[in-house]
Order: C-alpha cells, then sequence, then structure tokens
C-alpha cells in the first residue's frame, strides 16, 4: 500500500472525524477462516467520488456489505462522519445517511416512475410517517427534482416495468438520492447499458456530488476514467493499489493482476 497518498493527520479515532466523510482502517472479515477482506483501509473525503476496482473475487462487494452493515467485521474500523458503523445495524446505518444500490435494481415494476419515488421519500419509512404521509407541494417538488435529475421527468406516469435497464438504474438511483444520504455506494452501476447509457450516468454522478461523496465498484474502465476522483484497487482482498486513475493504471502490479487481463 502505498503511505505517501493517505490523507494526513496520522489516523485515529478523534483526528479522522473532522477530515473524512468515511474512514475504513484495517478491516477484516473472514469467512470459515478465509479471508475475504484483508487489513483494509481507504478514506474518502466530503464531495468524492472513490471507485473500487480489481479482479472477480478480489472483495469489491465484501467491502460495501461491511460498510451497510449487512456482513459484520472480523476487525478493523469503519466510521462516517465519525461514528463507528460496525456495531449498528443496517436500518441505523441508513438512518445515519448512508445509501445502497446493488447490482440488480430493486424497483416497484407495478408502480409507476413517480410512485417509486414517492415510496422511498424519507416521511413515508416509519409506521407513523406512512400513516400520516401526504402528497404535499414538498412531496411532489422534491420528486420533480429528483426525476429532471436522474433524466426520467418525462417518464413519471410510466410504469417502471417499461424502462429500459439503464433507466431501472437511473430510477434506483434517484430512490436513494430522494433520501438524501451523505454517502451513495453503487455495484457496477453501468452493467448492461448501452454507451449513450453510460455516458449519461457518468454525468449523474458527476452532478449529484454536490454535498455528497459517492463510492462505486465498477470494471468498465473507461467509465471509470469519466467518474473517479481517486481508485482503489482491490486484490485476493487486499489493498493493491490507490490513487488517481492515471496512477493506477500505469501501476505495474495493477497490470500485472488485472488491466492486462
Amino acid at each position: 500500500m502505498n503511505a505517501a497518498i493517505l490523507p494526513s493527520p496520522a489516523i485515529g479515532a478523534d483526528s479522522a472525524a473532522p477530515d473524512f466523510l468515511l474512514a475504513v482502517e484495517a478491516l477484516t472479515v473472514s469467512f470459515d477462516g478465509f479471508k475475504a477482506v484483508n487489513d483494509v483501509s481507504f478514506y474518502v473525503d466530503p464531495d468524492e467520488i472513490r471507485v473500487i476496482i480489481g479482479p472477480n473475487g478480489a472483495g469489491k462487494t465484501t467491502v460495501l456489505d461491511l460498510i451497510c452493515g449487512r456482513t459484520r467485521a472480523s476487525g478493523g474500523s469503519i466510521r462516517y462522519k465519525g461514528q463507528e458503523l460496525t456495531r449498528l445495524s443496517e436500518s441505523a446505518i441508513v438512518q445515519a445517511g448512508v445509501g445502497r444500490k446493488f447490482q440488480t435494481p430493486s424497483i416497484y415494476d407495478d408502480l409507476t416512475v413517480f410512485e417509486n419515488l414517492e415510496i422511498s421519500f424519507p416521511r413515508g419509512r416509519s409506521v407513523l410517517g406512512a400513516l400520516t404521509f401526504k402528497r404535499d407541494a414538498v412531496v411532489r417538488d422534491r420528486i420533480h427534482e429528483i426525476a429532471e435529475t436522474i433524466f426520467l421527468k418525462d417518464q413519471l406516469r410510466e410504469r417502471a416495468e417499461f424502462l429500459s435497464h439503464g433507466q431501472k438504474q437511473w430510477l434506483e438511483i434517484g430512490m436513494l438520492l430522494i433520501q438524501d444520504p451523505e454517502l451513495l455506494m453503487l455495484d457496477e452501476p453501468v452493467a448492461g447499458m448501452s454507451v449513450a447509457e453510460r455516458v449519461k450516468t457518468a454525468e449523474l454522478l458527476n452532478q449529484i456530488i454536490k454535498g455528497r461523496s459517492v463510492l462505486v465498484i465498477e470494471h468498465d474502465m473507461k467509465f471509470v476514467e469519466d467518474i473517479a476522483h481517486r481508485v482503489t484497487v482491490l486484490h485476493q482482498g487486499k489493498v493493491l493499489s490507490e490513487g488517481s486513475m492515471e496512477r493506477v493504471k500505469n501501476d505495474p502490479k495493477v497490470i500485472e493482476v488485472y488491466l492486462g487481463h
């Protein structure tokens, strides 16, 4: 790991809080003795797009699972805005401001785009909120704002099942955005998209980082070049390299185990 590119000051429980939105340190998880993630550390700044790349089985998705509480760490620390996440439930991590999109879109096919966004609006998520929820001007304005951001303002009345694959991916991103997370995690967001859709998705991500950070797992290197502020390369559960895309793609170790394939 390249110590020279790690931010300063020296990382401690108190020093990390004001400097990083997310501080992952010595993160480890073992499954039946196999270390799927082994002593991984990286730091995400506010308003940063960080991309994690690496071969299949490198531990990329497991890292996201650990951050969102889906999988419990065997060791190490995950601090979001200074708050330790490893002891929190998945729902508490969402409430703290961390949103996660999986590889397969989880949208409601039988609802319209408007209704999918409406059902994700924060006031409707608790039992009390759902009972007292009203489709008022605040809700409608926010839905229209998000729909425009995700290129679906003309599809608001269309049922989600009739959207293209790329539009479904954008809708799910919109369903997260309407909850206003400060950290948005996306697992292969452009898999299966057309070239035009990939270009628009890069445009979308570069737009939404005002006031939030995005952590992306991706295999499409052209897309990574279009969006990444910094790249972390995982291999066999460990950090192999880190830095700008330019630095990483010229790293002989990365070329050997990943980019040279």
